[in-house]
């Protein structure tokens, strides 16, 4: 059977579901998509998008206070530091909201040209072949875990049923929440609630200090919050290169953030208009408002999926292979639900490898050595391929170099205190095989360095590339030129 004759049922519309769609469609498939929140998902409505739109408005203020640092003063006007430039947070989550509406919008508006069907309802697998709708179901994204498909709510919802060929399971995730500490969408929140605070946090108790944690602590700190970030383990970030964790740690503390090292939460209250957070050894925190961010749940409960012979991880994980496969024949999975690397490009790239597969596309199975990241922080860190602990502990036979970015003429006109660039090289052939990048738009400084991975460079081939000066990108050419003086 040729794509075009083929049916595809995507369930979840978020970044792994809309391009899979996209994708399908393009080979001529018929393809429906059964949304139940809003198309972009999670990752466009409440927790991507919205972040780093927040994030760009912390850093924008950040401007205001560095003026004087650089000579330039606002004459009858006072600067932040004296605290003149001032962020009103319902306008700022106005314009978030917004912008994640119209993206979502444009999400729509390029599927239904794509000729995909979008139904707004929630799916479920009835088995090979087979899913069941429940159209109408309108679910706000707000963290709670998705309501089950009661059978008394036929009167209220048409139930349809579809045939697919292919079926592609992408319904992400949604916040963890402990059970001493539930949100109440006023003082307690998970990171798909904050967007309906009406007042600024006067004291933000942070719980988790990943990416999420380490992400709004910095864009509140930056709006003008007080802010205390509660780290369960020996510093932020811990799950990234040490160094820039670091940097990261040292810059918030700098800037004024109480950040609390080895200290896990064991409980949060409301107490008055305010909460306390209770730490596993006694200690309490008071605060306005208590952020959790402390990890994910993927929403595949009430789903079918076990019984029809898709087999998920003990953490509730949909097990896929390197092309998107489930267990269960012509039913495939992609994004956050699959727990491979909660990234809206890994999902996207799983949910067109996916189709590509399933379709007798050309395809080539997901290769996470390649993908580059970014945690939005100020500065950012960005990384692609081999990290230091995999040299550090002997898994890859790798060479690095790191060069501190107040050495770069670009920075020092730019008045950049923090930050750095550091390559690795694999020993012997020099080709680079991986990087870190510390320093503001870090994200755009990653990409020589993942097409340098991607395509298999080595030091000298990255190096005889003309960089302009001055430029940040400068510090890369440069430490590729130093790690061939240590191969040699």
């Amino acid at each position: 059977m040729s794509a075009a004759n083929k049916s595809v049922v995507v369930i979840g519309g978020g970044p792994g579901g809309y391009e899979a769609a996209l994708a399908a469609a393009q080979l001529g498939s018929e393809v429906t998509i059964v949304e139940r929140s809003g198309l972009g998902g999670a990752a466009v409505l409440t927790d991507c998008v919205p972040s780093k739109a927040l994030i760009a408005t912390a850093d924008f203020m950040d401007r205001f206070s560095a003026a004087k640092r650089i000579g330039v003063h606002f004459d009858g006007a006072q600067v932040p530091g004296d605290q003149g430039v001032t962020a009103h947070i319902t306008d700022v989550n106005s314009r978030i909201m917004d912008l994640a509406r119209a993206q979502s919008r444009d999400i729509g508006e390029r599927l239904e040209s794509a000729g995909v069907e979008v139904i707004q309802g929630a799916g479920s697998l009835l088995g090979s072949g087979r899913v069941q709708v429940l159209e109408g179901v309108d679910d706000v994204l707000s963290g709670e875990e998705p309501a089950p498909h009661d059978e008394d709510c036929d009167h209220e919802h048409t139930r349809r049923e579809l045939e697919a060929d292919v079926i592609l399971v992408s319904t992400g995730a949604r916040p963890r929440v402990l059970e001493s500490a539930q949100p109440d969408g006023e003082r307690i929140l998970t990171w798909q609630q904050i967007w309906n605070l009406a007042e600024l946090p006067e004291h933000l108790v942070v719980i988790g200090s990943g990416v999420t944690g380490a992400e709004l602590a910095h864009a509140y700190l930056g709006l003008g919050c007080r802010v205390t970030l509660i780290s369960s383990r020996d510093r932020v970030l811990p799950g990234e290169d040490a160094d820039a964790a670091n940097v990261v740690e040292e810059v918030f503390r700098r800037r004024g953030m109480t950040v609390l090292n080895r200290s896990r939460a064991g409980a949060v209250r409301r107490d008055g208009e305010g909460v306390v957070v209770t730490l596993e050894d006694g200690r309490e925190v008071e605060g306005s408002h208590a952020l959790l961010a402390v990890g994910s749940i993927p929403n595949t409960t009430d789903m079918g999926l076990e019984e029809a012979g898709v087999r998920l991880s003990r953490s509730g994980h949909v097990e896929v292979d390197r092309v998107s496969r489930t267990s269960a024949a012509g039913v495939y999975a992609a994004g956050d639900c699959t727990g491979v690397f909660p990234l809206a490009s890994i999902a996207a790239m799983q949910g067109r490898i996916a189709v590509a597969h399933s379709l007798g596309d050309a395809v080539a199975p997901l290769s996470l050595g390649k993908v580059s990241s970014n945690i939005f922080t100020d500065p950012e860190i960005a990384t692609v391929g081999v990290s230091q602990a995999d040299v550090d502990e002997g898994r890859v036979d790798a060479r690095a170099v790191m060069l501190p970015l107040t050495k770069n003429p670009r920075a020092k006109m730019q008045n950049l205190q923090d930050g750095f660039v550091k390559l690795f090289a694999r020993s012997g052939s020099a080709t680079i095989v991986g990087g870190v990048v510390v320093a503001p738009r870090a994200s755009e400084l990653i990409f020589p360095i993942a097409l340098a991975v991607a395509n298999r460079l080595n030091v000298d081939q990255f190096s005889a590339t003309f960089t302009v000066y001055p430029s940040m990108s400068g510090s890369l050419s440069e430490a590729a030129r130093q790690l061939h003086e240590i191969a040699d």
